[in-house]
């Protein structure tokens, strides 16, 4: 019943393990000391401030993109500042704690 729910809605839910293994990559855009307190193994630490610089590293616009935070805040400006840069295929993952829970299940 809640996925027919979720249908009508139009609420889609997003498979973050199948994104990872086909390849994603998972930006982590806290702070590199916040980062070091604990992170998804594989992710990439983009201070959110860093963003636009790091930006030109990503050679393929359209290669899925995984953005977490400590509490979604901002991996939600991150998705911004993605999407005003012709970033095309991005997720926004919120928490990295519980993101890390739907990768690693």
């Amino acid at each position: 019943m809640f996925e027919t729910i979720k249908n009508l809605l139009g609420i889609k839910t997003i498979d973050f393990a199948q994104l990872v293994q086909d390849g994603a990559i998972i930006l982590d855009v806290r702070t590199t000391s916040e980062f070091g307190g604990g992170h998804i193994k594989g992710s990439v630490n983009v201070p959110l401030n860093k963003l636009p610089q790091y930006l030109p590293k990503i050679k393929d616009k359209s290669k899925p993109i995984i953005v977490c935070c400590a509490s979604g805040s901002r991996s939600a400006q991150a998705m911004g500042v993605l999407k005003y840069n012709a970033f095309s295929n991005i997720y926004d993952g919120g928490s990295w704690f519980r993101l890390n829970s739907k990768i690693n299940q």
